[in-house]
């Protein structure tokens, strides 16, 4: 399974330079946050594959106008041709305006998903808007991660989580880090391409099946 994961840069190969050859062999897109529900109902239409997206911060409008043609992973469980996809979007919340939350309101979440994902057969797949505390976060409260994504990752044991929120161009930003548990971590500001081997998928179909608390 070849996913295109994006956040928070809009990118012209993606918009007014849509380049076909980079999106062959995508079997699913997932938004990790903070882009404009028009540049994800472009990509959805033109790429012709599953969207899944998680709000980001700056993603309030999507209260009124969500991104047609994608579907919200934000606090579900979704089964992808067997591949297990679990969604926490927004950031700390560093002002009223934003999509966030409070670190103990982020860790009852937490702690809500981790049953579910326990109770009906794990999670592969982790999207986050806000990365984890001390796992490509910033020292300054808006870019702050979460201590409780942390402890989510340690009970679920995802193969992979992508989230968006701290730019590259921040400074040296690494795309992709290691937990300790096993978790590969990766930055999809921008873009970024991860290829999930299908042998590893059980029952790889691309159909839906959707779990939420």
């Amino acid at each position: 399974m070849r996913i295109l994961a994006i956040a928070d840069v809009e990118e012209g190969w993606l918009y007014d330079r849509w380049d076909a050859e980079r999106i062959a062999g995508v079997d699913l897109i997932v938004s990790c946050g903070d882009l404009p529900a028009v540049y994800l109902e472009h990509i959805v239409t033109l790429a012709n594959v599953p969207l899944l997206y998680v709000q980001g911060n700056h993603d309030s409008p999507y209260d009124r106008h969500a991104p047609e043609g994608c579907t919200s992973v934000d606090g579900r469980i979704l089964d992808f041709g067997g591949l297990r996809v679990m969604g926490l979007g927004g950031s700390i919340r560093y002002n009223d305006q934003v999509h966030g939350y409070t670190e103990p309101e982020m860790r009852r979440l937490c702690s809500r998903m981790a049953l579910l994902a326990n109770a009906t057969g794990g999670v592969d797949l982790v999207v986050t808007h806000a990365p984890l505390r001390g796992y490509g976060d910033l020292e300054d409260l808006p870019h702050r991660g979460f201590e409780s994504l942390g402890t989510l990752v340690e009970r679920v044991r995802p193969r992979y989580l992508l989230h968006g929120h701290v730019h590259l161009q921040y400074g040296r930003i690494a795309r992709v880090r290691e937990h300790p548990c096993g978790t590969t971590i990766i930055n999809a500001c921008g873009s970024y391409v991860l290829d999930i081997p299908d042998e590893t998928i059980p029952a790889h179909n691309g159909l839906f099946r959707v779990e939420s608390v």
